[in-house]
C-alpha cells in the first residue's frame, strides 16, 4: 500500500490572510510586515533587518528627543506615536482601496418607462438617518401613489415612488425632515445633477 501522505501546513497572514509567502505579491506588503517579523522571520530575512535598524535608529531619536528632563520630553514622544496609529485606522476594501465617505445628499430622479409611466427615484436619504420604509409610507401616502423601497443598480436601497412627482418631493421632504437642508437635494436632468433650491 502507498504511504499516507501529510497535508501540508500552510502559514496564513493575519493581516491580508494570504499564504505568508505571498504577502508580498498582496495589496498592502507594508501593512503586513510587522506581522511577518513577528510570525514567520524565517521567510523574508531581510525585514528583520530592516525593523532592527529602524528599531535602532528609533531608540536614539527617542533618545534625542527626551534629554535631560525625561518628564517633560517623554510626553510629547508618546503623543506622537499615538497620532500615526490613528492615522493608519482608515477603512480599506478588497484590494487595499480606501473606502471613500459618501456625501450627504439626497438625489432626485425622474425615469419615464412605456412613453407615459414616470417613476420618481430618491436616493440618499439614509444618509441622514431616515429608515427608507418609513419614508417611502409617508411618501406614497402623501401624494397617493404607490411607493417601494428596491435596490438600485449600485446595490443600494432607494425609494420608487410612481407618478412625476419631482418638484413637489423636495419641499415634502424638507418639511416632513428638517434634517435635511434644501441644499443638500439635487436633481439629474438631462444626465447632469443640478441643485434643487
Amino acid at each position: 500500500m502507498a504511504e499516507k501522505l501529510e497535508p501540508a501546513k500552510v502559514l496564513y497572514c493575519g493581516v491580508c490572510s494570504l499564504p505568508a509567502e505571498y504577502c508580498e505579491f498582496g495589496p498592502d506588503f507594508a501593512r503586513c510586515k510587522p506581522w511577518l517579523i513577528e510570525n514567520a522571520p524565517d521567510l523574508y530575512p531581510d525585514l528583520l533587518k530592516e525593523a532592527n535598524e529602524k528599531g535602532v535608529d528609533n531608540v536614539s531619536d527617542k533618545l534625542q528627543s527626551v534629554g535631560i528632563s525625561g518628564a517633560d520630553g517623554a510626553a510629547p514622544s508618546s503623543s506622537q506615536s499615538g497620532g500615526t496609529s490613528k492615522k493608519e485606522e482608515v477603512k480599506r476594501l478588497p484590494g487595499g482601496k480606501v473606502k471613500k465617505k459618501d456625501r450627504q445628499e439626497v438625489i432626485i430622479e425622474k425615469v419615464v418607462r412605456n412613453k407615459r409611466k414616470c417613476i420618481t427615484i430618491v436616493k440618499g436619504l439614509e444618509l441622514f438617518g431616515i429608515k427608507l420604509s418609513d419614508a417611502s409610507k409617508k411618501l406614497g401616502k402623501k401624494f397617493a401613489t404607490g411607493a417601494s423601497v428596491v435596490k438600485g443598480p449600485t446595490e443600494k436601497e432607494q425609494i420608487d415612488v410612481q407618478g412625476d412627482i419631482i418638484y413637489d418631493i423636495v419641499e415634502f421632504i424638507t418639511d416632513t425632515w428638517p434634517d435635511v437642508p434644501e441644499r443638500s437635494i439635487f436633481f439629474i436632468e438631462d444626465g447632469k445633477k443640478v441643485q434643487a433650491g
